[in-house]
């Protein structure tokens, strides 16, 4: 499986992105995607994830009610819109999916898109 990631860049405070991150796969084939963020200096974090078979989505505290993890089956790709963005936004941001094959969970990562927010 192949993930790439696009969308990242530079913006002010209180600005917004859109990340993408487009599957060599179809994404109906996943378990579960997501977005995760690594700071400098600080261990990489879930920032977003949504279950394909529900639809459901999960936050982080730090970013509810400003990002939305979403997916397009018919594109292959996932998003997340970043809203009201802080400095402490800052960071790598990942997309990884999960697979189960029997009883094996497999992960996979993308090559990460670099987000600066500016005060």
């Amino acid at each position: 499986v192949q993930l790439v990631e696009s969308g990242g860049g530079l913006v002010q405070a209180g600005g917004s992105l859109r990340l993408s991150c487009a599957a060599s796969r179809s994404t109906g084939s996943f378990n579960t995607m997501g977005w995760y963020r690594q700071a400098p200096g600080k261990e990489r974090e879930l920032v977003a994830s949504i279950t394909t078979g529900d639809g459901n989505t999960n936050y982080a505290d730090s970013v509810k009610g400003r990002f939305t993890i979403s997916r397009d089956n018919a594109k292959d790709t996932m998003y997340l819109e970043m809203n009201n963005l802080k400095p402490e936004d800052t960071a790598v941001y990942y997309c990884k999916v999960a697979i189960r094959v029997i009883l094996t969970l497999y992960h996979y990562w993308g090559q990460g898109t670099q987000v600066t927010v500016s005060s």
